[in-house]
């Protein structure tokens, strides 16, 4: 027997005392009818805003044709959008899933098979780096390296060395005879919006061809067009071996993709992985929809011109109240405003504005606004954020007069 007034829900999340009915573009509106700009998008997932015409079209009518079918069968749609991806990236060879930590447990796998079709078993070590996120499952707290995460979910999953972001003398001395590949995200979302310098990419790439590592990205948050090209690691111009894929390339619809070489792939055989509802009919027509607006003549460029506008908004906020901001990261729509006040206490101050956006490690609060966002919602949005700065800023010379 249950408590009358216990909830049924799982007590995992401390979720906000919002409840939205709908969305219109960048904006969510509440039972009540306000209206927020929301420069969250459900964490990077809504990549076109809320009800895209496109969207919501292609998922009505796939919705009259057919919603599950087994992977003992052909998928419509399957090859049409794996297709696309493979044209526009370094891949050769795709795995649909419906989440990123999906994503990455497939990479992972695909590295460890890879090394072990090659007649060495004993490779299956992945280094990862300090201040990762990579999913929520076993295997991917684990490769995340957190404690926070880590905690009473029983012995750590082995196969995982971890070493400090940024530290290269670490990173080579981490590399044994174990090692399979390195794991590694070009912008740490979770951990605070901090980017992988290009020349960083490339010496990685440099050290796993020189050691017969795999280079894994994780572009579940990078990816989809988030920084201003389809994916992130375009901007230092090395290509991965494998690489996870998820949150915008369903536009809200749950989807990722593990993508990889043919030869990073070749042990992946019938048989050796599945997924019951990965690469479903819905997921497809929706993700092959988001490609149809994503991979359009000049949707890269919008992204890149926004974010040079919101860049330069919030440098010049940064300038003029450096008690609460102290400092501007991220590359395209992945921004972040790492605080100097706590940062569930400026996340608090700007949803008071009614704009919605999401914490980070490092004290940092993330902006993530959908990818059609328009210069004048982006205007808008600086306006409340100054207005939000403005007002922690007053209480902050209060606090210490």
């Amino acid at each position: 027997m249950t408590d009358a007034n216990a909830q049924p829900l799982y007590d995992t999340f401390a979720r906000a005392d919002l409840r939205f009915e709908r969305g219109e573009g960048v904006w969510l509106i509440t039972e009540g009818g306000d209206r927020y700009l929301d420069f969250a998008a459900g964490i990077a997932v809504n990549s076109l805003g809320y009800s895209h015409p496109h969207l919501v079209e292609t998922l009505k009518t796939q919705a009259d044709k057919l919603w599950h079918l087994s992977n003992i069968y052909e998928i419509p749609g399957q090859k049409r959008l794996g297709q696309r991806l493979v044209d526009s990236t370094f891949a050769d060879k795709v795995f649909f899933t419906n989440s990123g930590a999906e994503a990455l447990e497939c990479a992972i796998k695909t590295a460890r098979r890879y090394h072990y079709v090659n007649g060495h078993p004993e490779r299956f070590h992945i280094i990862t780096f300090e201040g990762a996120f990579h999913g929520r499952t076993l295997a991917t707290i684990a490769a995340g390296g957190q404690e926070k995460y880590l905690e009473g979910f029983g012995p750590k999953v082995s196969g995982f060395d971890q070493v400090p972001f940024g530290d290269e003398k670490a990173l080579k001395a981490a590399i044994g005879p174990q090692t399979a590949a390195i794991l590694i995200e070009p912008i740490q979302g979770e951990g605070g919006v901090r980017p992988v310098p290009d020349e960083d990419l490339r010496r990685l790439r440099k050290i796993c061809d020189e050691n017969g590592l795999l280079l894994i990205l994780d572009e579940v948050q990078s990816g989809v067009g988030r920084t201003g090209k389809f994916f992130a690691y375009e901007w230092s111009g090395i290509t991965p071996d494998i690489m996870a894929v998820a949150k915008g390339i369903g536009g809200g619809f749950p989807l990722g993709a593990c993508l990889a070489t043919a030869e990073a792939a070749k042990g992946m055989t019938a048989g050796v992985h599945g997924t019951t509802y990965g690469g479903n009919p819905l997921a497809m027509a929706v993700g092959n929809a988001v490609l149809d607006v994503i991979l359009a003549d000049g949707f890269f460029e919008h992204v890149q011109q926004i974010a040079l506008f919101m860049k330069q908004g919030l440098a010049s906020i940064s300038d003029r109240y450096p008690e609460v901001v102290a400092e501007v990261r991220g590359r395209g729509l992945l921004m972040g405003i790492k605080s100097v006040v706590p940062n569930t206490a400026l996340v608090q101050a700007l949803r008071d504005e009614h704009l919605l956006t999401v914490g980070a490690g490092d004290n940092v609060v993330r902006l993530l606004p959908p990818l059609v966002v328009t210069e004048e919602e982006a205007r808008e949005a600086l306006s409340r954020i100054e207005a939000a700065a403005e007002r922690l800023s007053v209480t902050a010379r209060q606090m210490s007069a």
